[in-house]
């Protein structure tokens, strides 16, 4: 899977290497970057690139112009020299705007979609004509989106530099293993009732939201941890954090906050020193 990934990426580039490169603004109020599989904005920060990136996955009938709606959240990046990359989900509903990630293609209306080729065609694009660095690329999401960061951190531990769900993880039947090593910083809501930390039914038990703490044992047994128990705990303001120390190229870390089912203020620049922190991790050859 990860040289599949590899490969995705490098066809990513040479498709779009194909045509002749036009940059666009693709703001939060003009009409979007596209690429093959879809749709997605852009808020850059200030000065010359290659610049790292977030890309940010909105939550279920979300839309990448809503994502770059959150304003604190995106200033924060930007502030920090980050490019904030925020594509589009497909089609949900047709009684709801906006769209949903290809997480569980069980849950989608219609056929879905290979996000992991979607995400690679906008890294290799934002490449090209924002000036990102596509080796130094985070993987993050609120909710609906953080089940997608967390599928894909699973299955593709390596595609990205480091991977933050929000308020999201996997749903049951929880996958019986996950690739690694990871470097993943989860977060979530202590009074979150959406998306609850020990998982909730809906459609009268059609689907059922996983639990996070069983998601965190996963990407443990991923990066060779020994012990459940975590090598430490840290305060930073309200967020309550954890992490665990185990193999080479591994980092894993919980933040809990006190408040419900959102992004926190404050969730930026915490996950982004947590990042910084992080030895350089050399990605497989594009």
């Amino acid at each position: 899977m990860i040289a599949r990934l590899a490969g995705l990426l490098a066809a990513a580039v040479i498709g779009l290497a194909a045509a002749p490169s036009v940059a666009q603004t693709c703001g939060r109020d003009d009409p979007p970057c596209e690429t093959p599989l879809g749709t997605y904005r852009v808020a850059l920060p200030d000065g010359d690139g290659p610049f790292p990136a977030v890309i940010f996955l909105h939550g279920a009938g979300g839309t990448g112009r809503g994502a770059l709606g959150m304003t604190g959240t995106i200033k924060a990046f930007t502030d920090r020299g980050y490019a904030v990359l925020a594509p589009d989900g497909l089609p949900w509903r047709d009684d709801r705007e906006g769209g949903i990630w290809s997480f569980r293609n069980d849950i989608m209306h219609g056929p879905g979609r290979d996000e992991a080729a979607f995400f690679a065609e906008i890294v290799a694009d934002a490449a090209q004509t924002h000036a990102i660095d596509p080796d130094a690329v985070i993987l993050a999401g609120f909710s609906a989106g953080a089940f997608m960061v967390s599928y894909l951190a699973c299955d593709t531990p390596d595609a990205f530099s480091a991977y933050a769900p929000v308020s999201g993880g996997f749903w049951r039947p929880h996958p019986a293993s996950c690739a690694g090593p990871v470097r993943l910083f989860q977060t979530h809501g202590w009074k979150d009732s959406t998306v609850p930390l020990e998982g909730r039914v809906l459609r009268n038990g059609q689907f059922v939201q996983g639990d996070i703490f069983e998601g965190l044992a996963l990407f443990r047994a991923a990066n060779g941890c020994e012990q459940p128990n975590p090598s430490g705990t840290r305060t930073t303001g309200d967020f309550q954090r954890r992490y665990w120390t185990c193999t080479k190229d591994s980092a894993l870390e919980m933040a809990l906050f006190p408040g419900g089912h959102g992004v926190p203020a404050g969730w930026a620049d915490m996950m982004l020193d947590w990042y910084e922190a992080l030895p350089v991790r050399a990605l497989p050859i594009r």
